[in-house]
């Protein structure tokens, strides 16, 4: 199989445990499942350049908000869905799927984040009414989602690092294609997904916090393979 050139977008840090997480899924993910990615960090502020994602096999929209550049993470996400590049958005990158959703292909070009635009009058994104910051929670998936082929259950439980989520405008969203495929047992969205694209799934947990990071939650595993096989229809065939 080939390898697959993914971007992570975010502002790398040690003090993010999804990050410190991320090298060890990669290397887990090449010595049990041969699924082999050569990953590379762009910082927000570089994703703002024209088509600093195009080319990847994948983009992985990490944790670790406020980004130093939301216009950047917006654009390699932009990027993703419109050019059909497998994507996986967690934590922050969920937000800002929604927010770039939202913005781009909803007509909703002032909504806002709460935590990045504290003084918006109409916020997509804003604080929780009970965070979820060091908690595990329930999900419940959708009957043929996406999100439930990927885990192979019809519930997960999983673990969050975040105070923020969607609130407002989720009907506009699902009216313009997007699907709240996971949600915790009060009906709150916890996962999207965008149906008709090559691999487009994300949530508010973070699946790089699963167990003790020797085995890859089943979102990553997928999007691995959703980038070698997207590295794999690159390679010329010879009659």
């Amino acid at each position: 199989m080939p390898v697959a050139k993914v971007a992570l977008v975010g502002d790398r840090s040690p003090n993010v445990v999804s990050h410190t997480r991320i090298p060890q899924l990669l290397d887990a993910l090449a010595a049990h499942d041969r699924l082999v990615l050569d990953a590379y960090w762009i910082p927000s502020e570089d994703a703002e350049a024209e088509g600093a994602v195009r080319g990847f096999d994948a983009v992985w929209v990490v944790p670790g908000s406020p980004y130093r550049s939301e216009a950047g993470v917006l654009a390699a996400i932009r990027t993703a869905r419109t050019e059909g590049i497998p994507f996986l958005g967690t934590c922050a990158g969920f937000q800002h799927a929604l927010l770039e959703f939202a913005r781009s292909a909803c007509g909703l070009p002032k909504v806002a984040h709460a935590e990045n635009d504290p003084d918006a009058e109409d916020f997509l994104i804003e604080p929780l009414a009970c965070s979820l910051a060091d908690h595990e929670d329930t999900v419940v998936l959708e009957a043929g989602s996406l999100a439930q082929s990927v885990i192979g259950a019809e519930r997960t439980v999983e673990r969050y690092s975040c105070h923020y989520g969607p609130s407002r405008h989720l009907d506009t969203l699902r009216e313009h294609g997007l699907r709240f495929s996971g949600q915790d047992t009060q009906g709150q969205v916890r996962m999207a997904e965008l149906p008709g694209h090559p691999f487009f799934l994300a949530s508010l947990f973070q699946p790089e916090l699963s167990g003790e990071g020797s085995r890859p939650h089943p979102m990553v595993r997928a999007l691995a393979r959703a980038a070698v096989e997207h590295a794999a229809r690159k390679v010329p065939t010879h009659a």
